[in-house]
């Protein structure tokens, strides 16, 4: 058996999360910290995402660290929405510019980290077998980190080549001359679905549901909006702080009731040519909360669709049905999505009216035919939230594990720490803002709570931080009161775990925006960690 390594923090991911987690521990309290991570290098969801058309649907300059000012003036952003090889290599630059590689270790997965009761410390033990034992363990696995490949007849007998969008090859794939199916049209589809076809022979495009989408609005970072940007990033920070999601959209609007309809639609027309995020954080507050508000966007966007796909069959395939409602899945971004389909080598296949029966050597049957490709592509999502932990073996008190303590959903105290699994700190974690809030700055905001928790605990000699379960509880409530009072939990959605056979459907995000939940935070810090059991 190997020696034990002895830390003070044991982090768990090398993306935005690990990354800044280590700079503040290491660098900033000095404290022995260690990063272990999966994959070959940085870059978290950046790393594994590099299926064709990965980007990021917030802005470059937005989406990115906050906490150095000399990193954001010395960065140059090549286009307004940055493509994945571009965050990757800013998240090299971040490793690199901040000697953090040394404490990194890659190509190391955790098997299990098992919290001792006696040592008051966290075991955790690797598949290579090393063993950690650390006061502080800290996993930063990202909420949309493990993969959700769902359960088909036949599944093993596909004889031609099979990728995962989130986990695809570093060399990438070649579809010239290939005929090609992929499952899904979600987020990534949306993405990967044009560029895919432009190369392939035949796309084959299996949809269970279809999105409401907006266009993205891409182009080129010029020096003048750089130069704009760096002058006053400052205050651009200081508005997204302030904005419900972490993107200050100034055009929003309080209700599309308020206004007539010739108003609102060209309102919303404006926001459509802002491009991204603009119509569903941009236009107006109510769409979220009521559901005669959220029908005014939902039929401007099906009205979008109709007058981009050439077909009005299937036009009407492409578009939303009357009772789904806009935004409250993951709301996606796309460019030339549309028109991908007027395309002649790509056919849209409705798996909601024909499922799909099974996979066979040469591609799959549906209720209504079969199809023949070389290469199939699962665009099927992730088990968002839970699904990284669970793998991680993660045993509290009492021999209680992770997965057994949330058989009925996760269960969090402000989506930072959890009761019976003492030291343990979650970065944007289930019952946080994460998802619907700008994750570089959702990510910075926890980092910067947990290492003044872990400087409080360590200037007064505390070994223990756990959180009580009345207070456990009354988050959980508070949690589902707020999600209650918007239509988010109205979706069949992964923020529901919805995606998932068997998980429970609980809504994981909370919804009051990132600076009610900075508040309330920071509250609770100032008022002695409120919520918190602290032994020595």
């Amino acid at each position: 058996m190997s020696k034990v390594k002895e830390v003070d923090v044991l982090i768990v991911g090398a993306g935005f999360a690990g990354l800044y987690m280590l700079h503040l521990l290491r660098d900033k309290q000095k404290l022995n910290a260690v990063v272990l991570e999966h994959a070959g290098g940085v870059g978290g969801t950046w790393y594994w995402n590099r299926y064709p058309g990965a980007r990021c649907d917030i802005a470059s300059h937005e989406y990115s660290f906050s906490f150095s000012d000399e990193l954001q003036q010395e960065w140059s952003w090549s286009e307004k929405y940055a493509g994945q090889a571009e965050i990757l290599r800013y998240l090299e630059h971040v490793a690199e510019r901040f000697n953090l590689k040394p404490d990194i270790e890659f190509n190391t997965k955790v098997q299990s980290a098992v919290f001792d009761e006696g040592l008051k410390r966290w075991s955790i033990k690797t598949e290579a077998g090393e063993v950690y034992s650390a006061q502080y363990f800290i996993p930063a696995v990202g909420t949309l980190s493990s993969a959700n490949i769902p359960f088909i007849q036949g599944q093993n007998d596909f004889k031609g080549d099979e990728y995962v969008t989130s986990r695809w090859p570093t060399n990438g794939v070649d579809f010239r001359g290939k005929k090609v199916g992929i499952i899904g049209t979600g987020a990534t589809a949306i993405q990967a679905i044009p560029v895919i076809a432009e190369e392939c022979e035949q796309l084959f495009v299996f949809q269970r549901t279809a999105n409401y989408t907006s266009p993205l609005c891409n182009g080129p970072m010029t020096e003048k909006n750089e130069r704009e940007i760096k002058a006053n990033y400052q205050q651009l920070r200081d508005d997204e702080q302030e904005s419900f999601g972490g993107m200050p959209y100034k055009q929003q609007r309080p209700s599309a009731l308020a206004d007539s309809p010739d108003e609102r639609e060209a309102h919303y027309q404006k926001r459509w040519e802002a491009g991204g995020f603009n119509v569903w954080l941009g236009s107006y507050e109510d769409i979220l909360f009521n559901e005669e508000a959220n029908k005014t966007v939902a039929d401007f966007l099906r009205s979008k669709i109709r007058e981009r796909v050439n077909d009005p069959k299937l036009a009407e395939l492409l578009c939303p049905e009357e009772e789904q409602l806009f935004g409250i899945k993951r709301q996606p971004c796309e460019t030339n999505y549309y028109e991908a389909f007027n395309r002649d080598n790509v056919t849209l296949v409705d798996i909601k009216s024909a499922p799909i029966k099974e996979i066979t050597a040469e591609g799959l049957n549906t209720a209504e035919g079969s199809y023949e490709f070389d290469i199939l592509i699962y665009a099927t999502g992730f088990d968002a939230f839970t699904g990284s932990l669970f793998k991680m073996g993660i045993t509290g008190r009492n021999g209680r594990t992770l997965q057994e303590y949330w058989a009925d959903g996760p269960r969090t105290y402000l989506g930072l720490s959890v009761h019976g699994f003492p030291n343990m700190f979650t970065i944007t974690g289930p019952q946080s803002p994460s998802v619907l809030f700008n994750m570089p700055l959702a990510i910075e905001m926890h980092c910067d709570w947990i290492a003044d928790c872990i400087k409080h605990m360590n200037a007064q000699n505390l070994l223990e931080a756990e959180v009580d379960l009345p207070h456990e509880d009354g988050w959980i409530d508070h949690t589902r009161e707020v999600a209650d009072m918007t239509l988010f939990p109205k979706a069949k959605s992964w923020y529901m775990g919805a995606n998932i056979p068997g998980k429970p459907r609980v809504f994981m995000v909370y919804v009051a925006g990132g600076p009610a939940y900075k508040k309330v935070i920071t509250d609770i810090a100032d008022n002695g960690y409120e919520g918190f059991k602290f032994t020595q």
